[in-house]
């Protein structure tokens, strides 16, 4: 039973990337540029309740209600409800479920890990906008990677450039981050006469879709690398308060200083998706190491210059990225250009540089404000907007048009099927665990995408009614993929 449901799944995500690339999008439209925050800029009060401007304040019992469904992320303590003032005007936030049917609540707003189709409120509400925050990895929900749970969505906030608050450098603090000295060569190489090897390996995740462990076991046929983590592991770190996982994902400066020592770092994602680029990526560049990388396929346009990282799928095969990294680690010469970003003027990227003085929140600088309270905001003067061309339209209909529904895009995060890290699909046996977990789940997010959708456009009330709809589409599929007799 259980091959034949992987061979009917292998069938129809066949199918389904077919279906999908011949899927005509809509022309994307540009992201938000503008700013959400009230004047003073981002020093000054932000998302946060505060003393009285100049001009008169609406009664909170006029203000439109942001309610927070995933309640854990709610960026305001210790009240259940937290009057916001952002560019256009105040709002509510709020994480009290009690006012989801209220008339003044605008928008519900959605983490995307916690997000459940099976557990959405129902029924939607004609009044109220669904607004996405999901800037963690595509892993966490495949649901949103397609169009049908994407376009559930009217706003998003997600780690793509192209998401409409955009927070694809939510991992990198500036560019002081990145301008950190780099150790001296002679450090290194006294390192590497200890006995390490040139490329370090750090990760406790092993699983994941981006299929890492498969490539790195072959590049390690090819070149020494060190395996710190649970994944691959080969070497022990130097004390056990740095084997805990939970320092590996920190900047402890004792962990730093130890792999400041590596000259490459592999930097390998747990997801391939375009934008998405986290702390494997800026760490390396920050400790002055060259990352060796694969995850977002858009990288390079983020990188400080044209030449500061190294790019696994730039090479055909692992023995020819062995071959590249050992002759940099024997150069010096050509090592070091690599690393020029660090020199004054280094950082040369028009499209990063501009990106970062955008951006109006910070990250682990608690001088600015979280890009919580900057999703909020934006939501919130989207929300205004959309109520003031509301009563422009109940005013003078024939003038005033009235509002046009907003849906996300599918490149607001679009994410590809899963791909081996190192062959084919057809090379790996069936009963593979990755193979098993991963494309089922990626194709799965599809069939929940699609059973929402519906029983939205069919009003419907019962949450409990989902896996009925699972099971139709199931069904479906089955009898598309059927042979014919």
């Amino acid at each position: 039973m259980a091959a034949a449901m992987a061979a009917l799944w292998a069938a129809w995500a066949c199918w389904a990337a077919a279906a999908a690339a011949a899927e005509e999008e809509e022309e994307w439209a540009e992201p938000w540029d503008g700013a959400v925050f009230q004047p003073p800029a981002p020093l000054g009060r932000v998302g946060v309740a505060g003393p009285a401007p100049a001009e008169p304040r609406p009664d909170a019992a006029d203000l439109p209600v942001l309610l927070w469904w995933s309640p854990g992320l709610f960026p305001h303590f210790p009240d259940d409800t937290e009057r916001i003032e952002c560019g256009r005007g105040a709002c509510l936030a709020s994480r009290d479920k009690r006012r989801w049917r209220d008339g003044r609540t605008r928008a519900l707003l959605f983490y995307g890990t916690d997000f459940r189709a099976s557990e959405a409120p129902l029924p939607r509400l004609p009044h109220q906008s669904w607004a996405l925050l999901h800037e963690e990895s595509p892993l966490n929900n495949f649901l949103l990677s397609h169009g049908p749970g994407i376009r559930l969505f009217n706003f998003t906030a997600t780690f793509s450039r192209r998401s409409d608050y955009p927070l694809a450098l939510q991992w990198l603090p500036g560019v002081a981050y990145l301008r950190r000295a780099a150790p001296a060569l002679q450090e290194r190489r006294a390192w590497r006469r200890r006995g390490y090897a040139p490329l370090v390996y750090l990760q406790s995740h092993c699983d994941v879709p981006a299929d890492r462990d498969r490539y790195v076991r072959q590049l390690m046929r090819y070149i020494p690398v060190d395996s710190y983590g649970r994944c691959l592991q080969n070497r022990e770190l130097p004390t056990a308060r740095l084997r805990d996982t939970a320092t590996a994902t920190t900047e402890d400066a004792e962990l730093m200083d130890f792999l400041s020592r590596y000259k490459f770092h592999l930097a390998l994602e747990n997801a391939i998706c375009e934008d998405y680029m986290t702390e494997k990526l800026w760490r390396p560049m920050h400790l002055g190491a060259v990352p060796v990388y694969r995850g977002s396929p858009s990288v390079r346009d983020w990188m400080p210059d044209g030449r500061s990282v190294i790019l696994v799928d730039d090479f055909e095969t692992p023995r020819e990225l062995a071959e590249f990294i050992d002759f940099l680690d024997k150069n010096d010469d050509e090592y070091v250009k690599y690393l020029a970003y660090k020199r004054p003027g280094g950082i040369t990227n028009r499209f990063l540089l501009d990106s970062l003085a955008r951006r109006e929140w910070g990250v682990n600088d608690a001088t600015l404000p979280s890009y919580l309270n900057g999703f909020e905001c934006f939501v919130c003067d989207r929300e205004i907007a959309r109520l003031e061309a509301e009563r422009a339209h109940r005013a003078s209909p024939r003038t005033s048009p009235a509002p046009e529904p907003r849906v996300a895009h599918h490149s607001h995060m679009g994410c590809p099927v899963p791909v081996p890290g190192f062959g084919s699909v057809e090379d790996i046996p069936e009963n593979d665990s990755w193979k098993e977990m991963w494309l089922q789940d990626y194709w799965q997010g599809l069939d929940q995408g699609e059973a929402l959708t519906a029983m939205i456009h069919n009003n419907e009330t019962h949450q409990g009614r989902f896996w009925d709809y699972m099971h139709e589409i199931f069904l479906k599929r089955h009898q598309h993929l059927r042979p014919p007799s």
